[in-house]
């Protein structure tokens, strides 16, 4: 989700046969359920792998908050604006869990956010669309972050132990934050004719690419499959998305609701709900950079990056000169 379209650099998932012995005992441990940790042996493809996943997952955070920090000071209430102040704080410490955790896999920080600012590295395709409104607001909060949860509490299991420590927090933080977009939904549904008008409109736009953002169908997922036999990733992109869809209609007719898809039904059979096509030529545009505020999103992370370069080095400066006074004690 927060990592669209990782690539595993493998061709096929290899069989313990195909292993070399090191390999094969590496991923029976993973097999029997052990955590990897950042000085143990991996294969390098595993590796670049966890590097590609949890730094794109690092710049979605940091990139997330952008569409409702604009919203801080329009928030109707003193409590919302503190409420949602707390809520785009909690998004930037996600990031330097993640980009910590990145960290400790060999490579800089500096090198993957580079890599971000560029535009080489990608970040969920969600948070190139607008907040229009504040009920994209409560949108974000409910489905997005909602989303967000199906997609990462399985990643608190995954194999990699730095990984799945830092998504236990993020993953208890995120459940306030659909808690806060839920709130603001039902005082809207609660309010007036034009308040709910505006709830709806906010759900009809966020539904689609909230239940894309878990990524292409299966079918069209290529690496998946290496990653699930490597417990990077436990469940696969429509398991995740059904997971999504079948907690939240019930909510969404609590708010009393329109459905935001003619073909959204309840499926007896499957014991789960049926729903329409996804517009994959949208995600795609929108992950390749063509969607409505790329740009935008992009031009704000390199602003910020370049409006804080006089503070990055006035640390180095005064890092040499405490490195220059230690050393000069020292003789």
């Amino acid at each position: 989700m927060y990592t669209q379209l990782v690539e595993t650099g493998m061709k096929g998932v290899k069989t313990l046969e195909d292993m070399s012995p090191q390999e094969r005992a590496w991923q029976e441990k993973i097999n029997g359920g052990v955590k990897v940790e950042p000085k143990d042996w991996m294969p390098d493809a595993y590796r670049k792998t966890l590097v590609r996943q949890i730094s794109q997952h690092a710049h979605s955070e940091y990139v997330g908050m952008l569409p409702e920090s604009n919203w801080i000071g329009r928030a109707p209430t003193l409590k919302r604006k503190a409420i949602l102040m707390a809520k785009v704080q909690d998004e930037a410490g996600h990031g330097l869990y993640l980009y910590s955790a990145v960290e400790t896999l060999g490579v800089s920080r500096d090198a993957v956010y580079a890599d971000l600012l560029s535009g080489k590295a990608k970040y969920s395709s969600i948070f190139n669309y607008p907040t229009l409104t504040w009920a994209d607001i409560g949108a974000v909060g409910w489905l997005v972050d909602g989303s967000a949860i199906v997609n990462q509490v399985p990643i608190c299991r995954c194999s990699y132990g730095p990984y799945a420590r830092a998504m236990v927090r993020v993953c208890k933080e995120e459940s306030f934050h659909q808690r806060q977009g839920f709130d603001i939904m039902v005082a809207l549904c609660k309010g007036t004719p034009e308040q709910k008008a505006m709830a709806q409109d906010a759900l009809n736009r966020w539904w689609w690419p909230s239940i894309a953002m878990h990524g292409p169908a299966d079918e069209a997922s290529v690496n998946s499959a290496q990653s699930m036999a490597w417990k990077i990733k436990l469940n696969s992109n429509d398991e995740l998305r059904q997971k999504f869809i079948d907690q939240t209609v019930p909510q969404i007719e609590f708010l009393g609701l329109e459905l935001p898809d003619k073909d959204l039904k309840w499926n007896e059979a499957r014991g789960h709900y049926d729903y329409g096509q996804i517009d994959w030529v949208d995600f795609f545009n929108v992950v390749r950079g063509k969607g409505p505020c790329n740009e935008e999103r992009l031009a704000a992370r390199n602003k910020a990056w370049d409006d804080g370069a006089w503070f990055r080095e006035a640390l180095t400066a005064h890092a040499d000169k405490q490195d220059a006074a230690n050393l000069q004690q020292a003789a």
